[in-house]
């Protein structure tokens, strides 16, 4: 491995100027996979059948390391990042994430730091997490019938423990918002069950169309239940009323509950596409940039910090190059993609996180 040029102490700041793309979309949020691997096989994410025990998850070679991490950050904020969600795979399982947070926090003085789990592991870790400084967590929550979730997670485990752990981390004064992953045939039985269970927690809670992200989830249109049939199922048991975003490219419409009980969220990158504000860009976990959920290819990134010639502004001109020639829109030509009966490989959801 080439040795880092900087080191996370020692990197001069850069100037910020904010970039934007083809489309006039800045760049305000990254998204990093800490790691490719899970402890579920969620069939819509990491289907058993395709990442069973002979399945080559990366080495940690080929990993972004803690400080590496840290550089490529401090070059995206040169171009306008404010918020960084940490995904995964299950980003639990990487065992340095808690320092990971601090250094975001306290390095880069980032003041959003966000991060999406499975919650399995979530009750043991939440003190570390919030005594990092960790802002906010997004936990998987796709049914709370043991058999359907035992079902959706791949590996038959109950949901009893990953409602502990949002507890656990409630309770450090963590705010939590749960996401949902809809399904017709599979849990948009169980939609009432877990509004009524998380509006009783004030939860915010987030309904996902079921996109067609990857090439391994059997996705089919037939099975995507719309943001506004949810909508009307849960404004006829409770009230809702419309929210407005809080700011540019927010995904989730949200909706407020009439009798003060918080809210819910939509997202429907199906059937209300949202890339017009996308300003969104995924890193790998081997350090490769994806400008759109459903993108096919990525730029390496880390081979970019790794090389002899590296520096903080090569690095960063590398990144801003990347941005402004992103053409991205994927889920508005979605329609057209199909109708024309045209295949594309996309990257799978495991490798970059949602």
């Amino acid at each position: 491995m080439c040795p880092l040029i900087l080191s996370v102490k020692s990197a001069p700041s850069l100037s910020t100027s904010p970039v934007q793309d083809g489309f006039s979309r800045p760049l305000r949020d990254l998204r990093i996979s800490v790691t490719d691997r899970c402890n579920f096989r969620c069939p819509y994410c990491m289907p058993a059948e395709l990442f069973g025990p002979g399945h080559a998850f990366l080495r940690d070679p080929q990993l972004m390391t803690l400080r590496e991490i840290i550089q490529i950050v401090r070059a995206f904020q040169a171009l306008g990042v404010e918020k960084v969600r940490l995904t995964g795979g299950e980003p639990l399982l990487r065992a340095d994430l808690p320092d990971l947070v601090r250094l975001l926090r306290e390095e880069l003085q980032l003041k959003d730091i966000a991060l999406t789990t499975n919650g399995w592991l979530l009750e043991k870790l939440a003190p570390k997490l919030q005594a990092a400084g960790l802002t906010r967590l997004n936990v998987s929550v796709d049914s709370l019938n043991d058999q359907t979730a035992g079902r959706l997670n791949g590996l038959g485990f109950k949901p009893e423990r990953v409602l502990r752990g949002i507890d656990a981390a409630a309770a450090l004064g963590i705010p939590v918002k749960i996401n949902c992953v809809v399904q017709r045939g599979v849990n948009d039985g169980e939609l009432l069950e877990l509004a009524a269970y998380f509006r009783a927690r004030r939860h915010p809670l987030r309904f996902i169309e079921f996109m067609d992200v990857g090439n391994t989830n059997q996705w089919a249109h037939d099975r995507v239940v719309s943001a506004e049939e949810i909508i009307k199922m849960v404004h006829a048991v409770w009230p809702l009323e419309p929210m407005g975003p809080t700011y540019r490219g927010e995904v989730a419409a949200r909706y407020r509950y009439l009798d003060g009980c918080g809210e819910i969220g939509l997202i429907g990158s199906v059937t209300a596409p949202f890339c017009r504000d996308c300003h969104r860009a995924r890193l790998s976990a081997d350090g490769k940039l994806y400008t759109c959920l459903f993108a096919s290819l990525g730029w390496d990134v880390l081979a970019a910090l790794r090389a002899p010639d590296s520096s903080a502004s090569a690095l960063e001109a590398f990144l801003r190059r990347i941005w402004q020639g992103r053409r991205d829109r994927y889920s508005d030509e979605r329609g057209e993609v199909l109708a024309a009966g045209e295949t594309r490989a996309k990257i799978e959801m495991s490798y970059i996180g949602g």
